[in-house]
């Protein structure tokens, strides 16, 4: 009896098992970037486009930023969110103690989305439930044995955050392809009509500024891609870790998970570089 117990004793004293392509994919998931730039960008689009307004659409054009600006503390709530799960999973799946405690406050009080946010009922559903799951997770303080709980429970509020933030970064590449238009349509329609010899150092100055202006959109075009990428691994890479619970430490499974951390990491770092 008492070599069971001292048996007993020693299973239990031991360390939670360190799962590292999980952790390498959480960590590589929650550091992504892309998506609050682009939510800042999208935010920021009347300082842009002002400058080449008339004055009827000027007014438009303020109203629109009023509501872009009064659903930006949501948009990028929701990233804000996913960043901590996938932080929180990170230690979960490590082989350190942890205190996760502060960072209950980053959670905040939840949406305030309206209509003109478009997001849905069951995205601030999701973010709700987001929210209890990492306040119960963080407050509890246990650590490996509840990876495999954090992902069971977060894979369905996981996967609709990411698809609103999927949604949302669509949304900012239109309205960046509308802002194009208004920018660069200005010198499409007046520098073919300034063709005088009095009007040739103004032309030459706005074609520069037309390049430069160019150049702009197309490396954020890129952006927007390389953003659009990147979440939507994220997600694929989350179902799968979901699908193969039972199966983390399996040799296939593992290999998957470090093939979706490597894309990952590589799109940052292609969101880095640009």
């Amino acid at each position: 009896m008492l070599l069971v117990s001292v048996a007993l004793a020693g299973c239990a004293s031991q360390g939670p098992v360190s799962l590292q392509e999980v952790r390498e994919f959480a960590d590589a998931s929650a550091r992504l970037g892309g998506y609050s730039e682009l939510s800042r960008r999208y935010r920021d689009t009347f300082e842009r486009e002002q400058p080449y307004l008339s004055p009827a659409a000027e007014r438009l054009a303020r109203e629109n930023d009023a509501r872009r600006r009064a659903v930006y503390d949501d948009f990028v709530a929701i990233q804000k969110t996913l960043v901590l799960y996938m932080q929180t999973l990170s230690l979960l799946a490590g082989d350190a103690r942890y205190d996760l405690s502060e960072r209950i406050d980053d959670l905040g009080n939840g949406l305030k989305a309206n209509t003109d946010s478009g997001l849905q009922q069951r995205h601030i559903a999701a973010y709700t439930g987001m929210s209890r799951l990492l306040t119960r997770v963080i407050a509890s303080g246990y650590q490996n044995r509840s990876v495999e709980t954090m992902v069971r429970d977060g894979d369905p509020n996981v996967q609709v955050l990411l698809e609103a933030m999927i949604s949302l970064t669509r949304l900012y590449y239109k309205t960046n392809e509308n802002e194009k238009k208004t920018v660069l349509g200005i010198f499409d329609v007046e520098i073919p009509f300034s063709n005088r010899n009095a009007d040739r150092m103004l032309v030459t100055l706005a074609k520069v500024h037309y390049l430069n202006k160019s150049t702009e959109y197309k490396l954020i075009d890129r952006r927007y891609e390389l953003a659009l990428q990147g979440l939507t691994k994220v997600a694929l890479g989350h179902q799968k870790m979901r699908e193969n619970l039972n199966k983390l430490q399996n040799e296939d499974v593992r290999r998957m998970l470090r093939t979706y951390g490597r894309d990952v990491r590589i799109i940052r770092e292609n969101l880095s570089g640009d």
